[in-house]
């Protein structure tokens, strides 16, 4: 059965009175692997809508995101303020797999134009949060010499770099191999130079990774330590 077959499929048999669904992620844009499963957004009239379910169907494993009209723009509204959303592009660059009523055509437009949109603005406390986070982390990486300390410090160093990139230069965020994705869009080689300065750690060599990270701090006005404060919570 292929993926199309099989998401139609385990819609009818969850949610046979659904609205409208997509089938998203790797499999609809073509970058499927051995181990893809069906990213599937279903939109219902009401409950058991909003819930997420991990199942498998046939040869499939398959999450389902399950929504009605207004969870879905409520929880898009909630990801565009984190400048990520999973289910606005699943929705954006999905396949949309049947639609009873107009419903999934019209959030398959309103996807489309708000990915295209880009995400909102990015803020200059934001900016310098991530800026005092990867000192910090630059720091420790300097005074450790603990090979298994190094592991996790770099490892950490190099995902809010990647992060750091994205919003700096206005870009959606991701996480996982979409973080790795959206920065081969918006900074080429990126991920390759983070890499190469991750082997040298683990090699007991930091001075190529600082360097790296050095530079994309450079885009945003440096390190930040010393002058850096923020009101706590009441």
């Amino acid at each position: 059965m292929d993926a199309i077959e099989a998401a139609r499929a385990v819609v009818e048999e969850q949610h046979a009175d659904a609205r409208a669904a997509f089938l998203g992620g790797s499999v609809a844009t073509g970058r499927r692997t051995a181990t893809s499963d069906l990213d599937i957004v279903v939109l219902l009239h009401g409950a058991p809508a909003p819930h997420r379910a991990s199942l498998q169907y046939a040869d499939w494993p398959v999450e389902m995101f399950v929504h009605t009209e207004a969870t879905w723009h409520t929880y898009v509204e909630r990801e565009l303020r984190k400048r990520r959303s999973p289910l606005l592009w699943m929705c954006a660059d999905g396949l949309l797999l049947f639609d009873t009523d107009g419903l999934g055509a019209r959030l398959a437009a309103q996807a489309r134009k708000l990915t295209a949109a880009g995400p909102p603005p990015v803020s200059v406390e934001e900016i310098d949060d991530r800026r005092y986070a990867i000192t910090d982390l630059l720091d420790d990486l300097a005074g450790s010499d603990d090979q298994s300390e190094r592991l996790f410090i770099a490892t950490e160093l190099v995902r809010r770099t990647g992060e750091l990139a994205l919003a700096a230069a206005g870009s959606w965020n991701g996480g996982g191999k979409w973080l790795a994705r959206r920065l081969g869009t918006t900074a080429p080689g990126l991920s390759t130079r983070l890499h190469h300065g991750l082997q040298e750690v683990l090699g007991g060599r930091v001075k190529t990774l600082v360097a790296v990270v050095d530079e994309v701090l450079g885009q945003v006005g440096g390190r930040l330590w010393v002058g850096y404060k923020r009101a706590g919570a009441p």
